[in-house]
């Protein structure tokens, strides 16, 4: 195809603006973003990232690197904490979405789990899953079917489904929150530092239900995460942020066989 001589003489920030043609392969591409807190405050300096249909992708980095306010400015919750994406791009199948709210986001397939386990703590365990079917409204035995999914990889909340989700352990309240997300029916989930406050059995738990959920219904993970060993032993490639900035990114099994990883994002050894 020919380019007219008009396109050719755009600036090049109009040129930038141009959404290059989607890789089939690519879900989400996150393009240079820069992220500021109050107009003012630097959080993400400069983070670019891919993450492919089907592909569980780690987000590596100490408190503070920036992981969260990525997470949240891919869901569009940025600016409930009064932070911008000033600068950068991020696109869904090629499209730019950055600016839309984040009920139109999880309408096309992205859910943000956010860190603390966010539960409503007065409603039941099954009502608390109820409100992530409402997006779609799904028919009521359709809704079963969805519930009975969740139940079937959530054994412990079929359990205690008439128990009030605010006298579950912090384990359950984190399998209850990942499964409300999957009620939304999600192309990508985000989640944010899964494992936190978790005892150890509990996160191999929950991490092995990512994996089967990955596998069985080709769900996304982006995994925000402190625990770079447990987080690159489930994804296939990974990405280590340092004060706003990509340090490292490569496949999980290389970043996993580096001696420096922690000394790198933590300032320690090993």
């Amino acid at each position: 195809m020919t380019v007219s001589h008009d396109k050719e003489k755009r600036h090049d920030h109009d040129i930038e603006a141009v959404a290059p043609a989607a890789d089939q392969d690519t879900l989400l591409e996150v393009s240079g973003i820069e992220v500021v807190y109050g107009g003012a405050i630097l959080a993400v300096a400069d983070v670019s990232l891919t993450i492919g249909n089907g592909e569980i992708v780690a987000l590596l980095g100490a408190n503070g690197a920036g992981k969260s306010t990525v997470l949240k400015a891919i869901s569009g919750l940025a600016s409930a904490d009064r932070a911008k994406v000033r600068r950068g791009h991020i696109r869904l199948d090629g499209e730019d979405i950055l600016g839309l709210a984040a009920n139109r986001l999880a309408t096309r397939g992205i859910v943000h789990v956010m860190e603390g386990r966010h539960v409503f703590s007065h409603l039941t365990v099954e009502e608390n899953l109820l409100t992530g079917a409402f997006l779609h409204r799904p028919s009521r035995k359709e809704l079963q079917r969805q519930l009975d999914d969740v139940y079937g990889w959530f054994p412990r909340l079929r359990d205690k489904r008439r128990t009030h989700a605010g006298l579950a352990s912090g384990g359950e309240q984190q399998m209850l929150a990942i499964g409300r997300a999957l009620l939304t029916q999600p192309r990508l989930v985000l989640l944010d530092e899964p494992s936190m406050g978790l005892a150890p059995r509990i996160v191999q738990e929950i991490f092995a239900i990512i994996a089967r959920l990955n596998r069985e219904k080709g769900t996304a993970f982006l995994l925000a995460e402190q625990n770079a060993a447990l987080s690159l032993a489930y994804a296939q490639r990974g990405y280590v942020l340092d004060t706003g900035r990509v340090a490292l990114e490569g496949p999980a099994a290389d970043l996993a066989a580096r001696d420096d990883l922690h000394r790198i994002y933590l300032g320690d050894a090993p």
